[in-house]
């Protein structure tokens, strides 16, 4: 298991680290699957093992993944596990110097698309999930009147709620309750605008 809860990144180094296209890419996919080896994980983003094990040594670099014991008994390949259940990458921590700014606004762009790129792969696949998995399935706008204080305690109490269901699904599997279950991406942004 991962070491931490949730990782705070506070210094542009790390998060320029992780904010790599390829990097990002390879620490979501070893994040869903939670230990893997780089040629497990080559195949998921295709591209050279080689060059995927140097992203991977990047990541340990800046402590956000580290070795795992190995899966197998001939002990040949390499194992990764992130470093902690999660990273969170805050506004005030990036907002003292305006390169330390541009290089958050850069990463959250990175992220953003990546995760667009995802929702569209799904919708570009919707037919084949089936009629269970489309209505389950949800996008939503909401129009909301708020403080930062209650923009702030309804992520709290949202991210709650994403880990209790999380914790529910990870104890399901590990007690073999396995059928029906896939991987569900849940992408929330919050943020005020002007009309």
């Amino acid at each position: 298991m991962a070491s931490q809860e949730n990782r705070p990144i506070k210094d542009v180094g790390t998060l320029k680290a992780l904010a790599h296209p390829l990097r990002a890419n390879l620490y979501r996919a070893l994040s869903v699957a939670q230990v893997a080896t780089a040629s497990q994980l080559a195949d998921q983003v295709d591209e050279a093992v080689s060059l995927v094990s140097y992203h991977l040594r990047k990541l340990a670099d800046h402590g956000l993944i580290e070795e795992a014991e190995p899966q197998r008994k001939d002990g040949r390949e390499r194992w990764w596990r992130p470093s902690s259940d999660g990273v969170s990458i805050r506004d005030a921590d990036f907002r003292d110097a305006p390169e330390k700014a541009a290089a958050h606004t850069a990463a959250a762009r990175l992220f953003h698309d990546q995760r667009a790129d995802l929702y569209h792969r799904y919708l570009d696949e919707r037919a084949a999930w089936g009629p269970e998995w489309n209505t389950a399935s949800q996008d939503t706008e909401s129009w909301l009147r708020l403080t930062p204080a209650e923009l702030t305690e309804l992520n709290e109490e949202l991210l709650a709620l994403a880990r209790k269901y999380d914790e529910k699904g990870r104890a399901a599997e590990a007690a073999g309750d396995i059928e029906g279950r896939a991987h569900v991406a849940l992408h929330l942004y919050a943020f005020p605008f002007r009309v």
